[in-house]
């Protein structure tokens, strides 16, 4: 069963504020329902991200290898490692319906109702 603590985010936060901030990207933390755990960026550089990335607003931190490239597959890439740390586990089978994962992730760009600032 998914669950992350806010002991969790705790530890994991120094290692995704460095990730930020060597991109330059402002960022919050947080943890939704104690089973994902969310990181919404607020500020981006110019240029990390196309606008319509930027209006897509989610990340599928699934393929992010197959919807980003250059610097910003890079930063994603390393952001979503930092999130997993060396705790995370994903040992789903959907084959046989079976779901055990440490914890979800989940990557915003911006929010519904606070879109990203570009600066």
């Amino acid at each position: 069963m998914a669950y992350v603590s806010k002991e969790t985010k705790k530890e994991l936060a120094p290692a995704i504020k460095k990730v930020l901030a060597e991109y330059g990207v402002k960022g919050t933390i947080k943890v939704n329902n104690y089973s994902t755990l969310v990181v919404t960026l607020r500020k981006v550089p110019a240029g990390l991200f196309t606008d319509e990335e930027i209006a897509n607003g989610d990340v599928n931190v699934y393929h992010i290898e197959r919807f980003y490239e250059g610097t910003a597959k890079k930063f994603l890439t390393k952001l979503l490692a930092a999130m997993k740390g060396d705790k995370w586990y994903d040992r789903t089978d959907a084959m046989i319906d079976y779901f055990d994962t440490a914890w979800y992730n989940d990557i915003k760009i911006g929010e519904w109702n606070k879109p990203v600032e570009v600066i």
